[in-house]
């Protein structure tokens, strides 16, 4: 959890990177671009014909996480109508791809992020109280950069090398005050 911007994604890449799934897929899911009539293909996959526009098979992004990881990017923005089909998802390693009879699995590690409250969206009836059980196994909350200015000096530092590499260019310092100024 954390605001926007504070780097939830970087974060759950790092814990995917460094865990025995990083050889395999990293697949976002970003929740608030889910539309509501296209969710499920997109989420679960779809067989050629099963809807107007399905010209040819859909893996879908749950079946393309298989034995890597699954992030799904602000959680708070999922429909409710596809939460509890995802929470089946999740309790069972199985689902439907639409317009196919057969079910598949999906080994995947969940890793999601958002900005909102979703305590106070269960209270509020926008969000399950079973999936949230589910999402909150490990919760980790990322403050705000400026709650942690001790990390501005390493991240400008790191930001700066990479363009400098990037760019073939010499390595570039930073003015006396430089960090005082951000702080």
């Amino acid at each position: 959890t954390g605001e926007t911007g504070t780097g939830k994604e970087l974060f759950a890449r790092t814990i995917h990177a460094n865990s025995a799934r990083a050889a395999k897929p990293f697949v976002v899911v970003d929740c608030a671009a889910l539309t509501e009539n296209l969710v499920e293909s997109i989420l679960f996959g779809h067989r050629k014909g099963a809807f107007t526009s399905a010209f040819s098979d859909s893996v879908g992004l749950v079946k393309t996480a298989d034995r890597g990881a699954l992030f799904l990017d602000e959680v708070g923005e999922m429909p409710l109508s596809i939460q509890r089909a995802f929470l089946r998802v999740l309790q069972e390693r199985r689902f439907r791809p639409v317009g196919e009879t057969r079910e598949v699995t999906s080994d995947f590690r969940l890793i999601s992020a958002t900005n909102r409250d979703l305590s106070a969206m269960v209270e509020e009836e926008r969000f399950r109280k079973d999936l949230l059980f589910r999402l909150k196994t490990v919760e980790i909350h990322i403050p705000a950069l400026r709650e942690r200015p001790e990390d501005l000096r390493p991240l400008c530092i790191s930001h700066v090398g990479r363009l400098c590499e990037r760019y073939k260019i010499p390595l570039k310092g930073f003015a006396a005050d430089f960090f005082t100024v951000l702080e």
